[in-house]
């Protein structure tokens, strides 16, 4: 039978962890932890454009406005890739930085840097080249590459400085 507790954190002790914590928070062989998220920052900029090949240039002009340039368009992303776990015992650290930041650039920064999401993606192939569906296939990407000890948490994508994506996995 799995523990089924919540628990409110006093928000003048923990201001930023002021939420219930649940059960995805306790572990075999603990009786309670605080889960920590851990998240690196990379950058890529990439071209793309949005256009579904079924409607006319006249409906993917009105759904798509400028996204639909034929001669497509480019964006400076900003990618926040968070993993959560336990810190381990030996370093203190959930997870290496730099070999986090290092799966990130091999996985995912070396095959969107300076690319056409639509031509150059091998993982974008037939999809539309959305924000929404470009976090989807990040998260693809890294998902296997990541140790069992921690788990992928969130793919937060900024397309502009006010438009951003958030995945969190599942369908």
């Amino acid at each position: 039978m799995k523990p089924s507790f919540s628990l409110t954190l006093p928000a003048r002790m923990y201001p930023r962890l002021n939420h219930s914590v649940g059960q995805d928070s306790v572990r075999a062989g603990h009786s309670f932890f605080i889960m920590v998220y851990l998240t690196r920052m990379e950058h890529f900029n990439a071209a793309h454009k949005l256009y579904n090949p079924a409607w006319s240039s006249e409906k993917n002009d009105e759904v798509f406005g400028k996204c639909a340039n034929e001669n497509w368009h480019g964006h400076n992303y900003e990618l926040y890739v968070t993993v959560k776990g336990d810190p381990g015992t030996d370093t203190g650290f959930l997870f290496d930085v730099k070999k986090l930041s290092l799966i990130i650039k091999e996985h995912v920064i070396e095959k969107l840097d300076h690319k056409n999401l639509n031509l150059d993606v091998d993982f974008m192939k037939g999809k539309m080249c959305s924000s929404e569906n470009l976090a989807i296939g990040i998260w693809e990407q890294l998902q296997l590459q990541l140790p069992d000890t921690v788990q992928l948490h969130c793919i937060k994508l900024y397309e502009t400085p006010r438009i951003y994506v958030e995945y969190f996995g599942g369908k």
